[in-house]
């Protein structure tokens, strides 16, 4: 079982827009509302592939009840902690050219019981996980090194874990050397502080950042694809140009792929192919919605993989 954690999801509020310009008006051409956060994406993807997956998350006030209810319709199990706190609402604003702006609530701070309950919940399933994927931001007032022990436990228990944060909670859970991490550009920029540009300067990252403790780093670039560095070596991943309608969340189905596929035994490097072609694949859909598996597997026929070193 591939286990997913977000302990700050939200509800997510999806606008597509004819156009998204400045000094000028757009106009509205779809909405919709959907259970958000990269957890909650992530197994949505897994589910969709047909593997087995539990999304343990939090849940408070009246927007934690949306994302039970919308939890509800999407097939695979959830684990809810009921906190105090309102669960946050997002907004992702889109439009037909691929433009997007994501307006994100930071979220309200967690009581000391209920972080305990959280571990208590994913604890509760190490024994029955291969993987466990800790996904998204924490909460103001969560303490910065929280992940750095759900990764502890995890390892205690024999279980592989992928880490897909930033900022604090991404640099206080590498003291436990999770299995993979996986920041975006912007978030491995943050950790390093440094610009990513050129490819050269996203190589070297990726060495620096495997020498900060993890035993695997992908370093997702979005329409670039994405370099792994893994004790296999070093590779990149380069998709086939597309028309990307919504890239949000494109990144969590590229590590629910990644995870996915290395639950299957696949290589590191075929794995980072099949993470690369589904995320493009879900860049691919409308609004915030993720591909089937025959939609990934028809972009992972075209995705280039290259071995650097």
């Amino acid at each position: 079982m591939i286990l997913t954690l977000t302990i700050n999801p939200a509800v997510d509020r999806i606008i597509t827009a004819d156009r998204l310009v400045f000094e000028d008006r757009g106009y509205i051409l779809d909405r919709s509302e959907a259970a958000g956060g990269r957890g909650i994406n992530a197994s949505q993807v897994v589910h969709a592939f047909g593997g087995k997956t539990v999304a343990v998350l939090t849940a408070g006030g009246s927007a934690g009840e949306r994302i039970e209810k919308l939890l509800g319709t999407l097939g695979f199990t959830s684990d809810i902690v009921h906190v105090r706190a309102e669960t946050r609402t997002n907004l992702t604003i889109s439009d037909k050219h691929g433009l997007t702006v994501k307006l994100n609530e930071r979220g309200a701070p967690l009581e000391a019981s209920e972080l305990k309950e959280i571990k208590k919940k994913v604890e509760g399933r190490l024994a029955k996980t291969q993987w466990l994927m800790i996904c998204g931001s924490i909460q103001p007032g969560v303490p910065p090194h929280y992940y750095c022990e759900i990764i502890e436990m995890a390892k205690s228990h024999g279980v592989k874990t992928l880490l897909d944060t930033d900022g604090e909670a991404l640099q206080h859970a590498l003291e436990a050397k999770p299995t993979v991490i996986m920041p975006n550009q912007h978030e491995a920029e943050r950790l390093l502080s440094r610009a990513l540009i050129t490819r050269g300067q996203c190589l070297e990252a990726v060495d620096v950042m495997q020498a900060m403790g993890p035993e695997n780093v992908i370093l997702s670039l979005g329409a670039r694809g994405a370099i792994g560095s893994s004790p296999e070596g070093v590779f990149e991943a380069i998709p086939p140009r597309i028309e990307a309608l919504c890239p949000i969340g494109a990144g969590d189905a590229l590590g629910a792929a990644f995870a996915w596929s290395m639950e299957k035994k696949k290589s590191f490097s075929e794995a980072l192919r099949w993470g690369v072609a589904t995320g493009t694949a879900a860049a691919k859909q409308p609004g915030l919605s993720f591909p089937t598996f025959n939609d990934a597997r028809a972009v992972y026929k075209q995705v280039e993989l290259r071995q650097t070193r």
